[in-house]
């Protein structure tokens, strides 16, 4: 153990530190901007994926994006027409100018301009690296009582998948016959997948006939009044393909879905032990309310048993944490995506999600980067997504409480952001509520009306960007929180 004299001799010990200057290349800024000055056209080569504030040198910054103006404005950007642009700057004895003649003059071709700007784009994004790691540890350091380690891991880990995807120089327009090549690969994996699907069976035929499976980067959104059951049918088709996945191995090695999915569930409302109550009663036809009290016979319990046994290796992952973020669900989207694979994210519900900017911004705008932020997710991750909703009070002020897209909730993005919108309605639930006086001929007609019902709900398929809209009839035994298809052949009722 060393001694207090021994640790004061170290303090006085000067430490030699070499100091780093964070990585740059002024000489590929200057041949890049010299090239875009001699020919504009240079500029076209870089400009999807390079920003101004790549630029290590603040003089460089200024008139990359003056340029940018102009060329964009049609006109041309020259050292002439750039001077009274940039006003008047120190460079160590040049004036502004002579420096633009300068850059010009020592300028290489055009041929060169995008390995140039690539290589400005890669320096900026190792400062950018750098500066994220500093503030890693400062922050880390400092330990501020309002940020937990968690809360500084997920920000870290936004901060970096923002900037591996913006600019990123792999974009821009691609030649039709690999969109096509695309197309036919999908249609090739439909025609293997049992039921000559394109997307991830639900695991209810007659919905999977309408849609063609839940479709990668689409966002679905599943909508409804308390207590029509939208938990209970997300749950349901998260299930059923968590269920049914099977896997199978790439050419290149990684493993990917032939069959079913990896499912990740967002329980905002409910805990992971209250919907793995719902599973299981689901799956082994034991209510969950008998469940949860334990008032279950012997052969309940081996039903159970059963179920559970079953259960036991499907990939379906539940993050119950309540009130969480949009940017911490998007971080935790990808971080199972990277260690576990992921092919369908449900989330329940949306407006138990937070936006990042809650405490200044109003609810609808709030919501607007929900919807707008699930979206974005759903194509990064080239996954489809399962959102529940709910929908405002109006729907109980009409006659016919059949929802439509003006019922959703504190925001039209909700609408617009999606690629499709379910609406889950059982008219069972409002009739309980008109029950007349016993012994009447209302009362009669109201039995009548409560047995066509019971056990009855529709979904109805209010916008679909690839595919018709209309109803589905399914059954549901709300004793056991289960959905499932009507056993005869009429069960799609076309809405138009």
């Amino acid at each position: 153990m060393a001694t207090i004299e021994q640790f004061a001799q170290r303090q006085t010990q000067p430490q030699e530190r070499s100091y780093r200057t964070p990585p740059h290349n002024l000489e590929a800024e200057q041949a890049l901007l010299g090239a875009i000055l001699i020919n504009n056209d240079a500029f076209d080569r870089v400009s999807d994926f390079l920003r101004s504030e790549h630029f290590v040198e603040e003089i460089h910054r200024r008139i990359f994006e003056v340029a940018g103006s102009l060329i964009r404005a049609g006109k041309l950007a020259t050292p002439v027409t750039l001077k009274t642009f940039l006003g008047e700057h120190d460079l160590g004895g040049v004036t502004v100018p002579q420096y633009l003649a300068r850059l010009a003059s020592e300028a290489t071709t055009i041929i060169n301009a995008y390995d140039y700007g690539r290589s400005v784009y890669d320096l900026a994004m190792r400062r950018e690296l750098i500066s994220i790691g500093e503030d890693v540890v400062n922050v880390a350091f400092d330990a501020p009582v309002d940020s937990s380690p968690r809360d500084q891991i997920e920000e870290a880990e936004r901060r970096l998948y923002q900037i591996a995807e913006a600019g990123r120089y792999d974009g821009g327009f691609q030649r039709f016959s690999e969109a096509l090549k695309v197309a036919v690969d999908m249609a090739a994996r439909a025609y293997e997948r049992e039921g000559s699907l394109s997307g991830i069976a639900t695991g209810l035929t007659d919905l999977d006939r309408y849609m063609g499976g839940l479709q990668a980067s689409d966002l679905v959104i599943l909508a409804g009044r308390p207590g029509m059951g939208k938990s209970a049918l997300a749950t349901n088709i998260a299930f059923n393909v968590a269920k049914a996945y099977q896997g199978r191995t790439r050419a290149d090695g990684a493993i990917e879905a032939a069959n079913g999915g990896v499912v990740g569930f967002f329980t905002l409302e409910m805990s992971a032990e209250q919907l793995a109550t719902r599973i299981i009663a689901e799956q082994s036809g034991v209510a969950s309310y008998k469940i949860r009290r334990g008032d279950i016979t012997e052969g309940d319990f081996h039903r159970v048993a059963d179920a559970v046994r079953d259960m036991q290796q499907i990939p379906f992952y539940i993050d119950q944490t309540g009130g969480v973020a949009i940017a911490q669900l998007t971080a935790r989207a990808r971080r199972l995506k990277r260690q576990r694979g992921l092919d369908l994210l449900v989330v329940d519900y949306i407006q138990l999600l937070s936006g990042s900017k809650s405490r200044t911004e109003n609810r609808v705008q709030e919501l607007t980067e929900v919807t707008t932020g699930l979206k974005a997710l759903a194509k990064e991750l080239n996954v489809p997504i399962l959102a529940c909703s709910q929908l405002s009070r109006q729907v109980e002020q009409r006659d016919d409480k059949r929802p439509l897209l003006s019922d959703l909730r504190e925001s039209g993005s909700i609408e617009q952001d999606a690629d499709v919108v379910l609406f889950i309605y059982r008219e069972e639930y409002y009739l309980k509520n008109k029950e007349p006086r016993p012994g009447t001929e209302e009362h009669i007609n109201w039995m009548a009306q409560m047995e066509n019902a019971h056990g009855r709900a529709e979904v109805i398929i209010a916008k679909q960007r690839h595919g018709p809209t209309g109803t589905v009839e399914l059954q549901f035994d709300a004793e056991v929180t289960r959905f499932s298809a009507i056993a005869r052949e009429d069960t799609i009722a076309e809405i138009r």
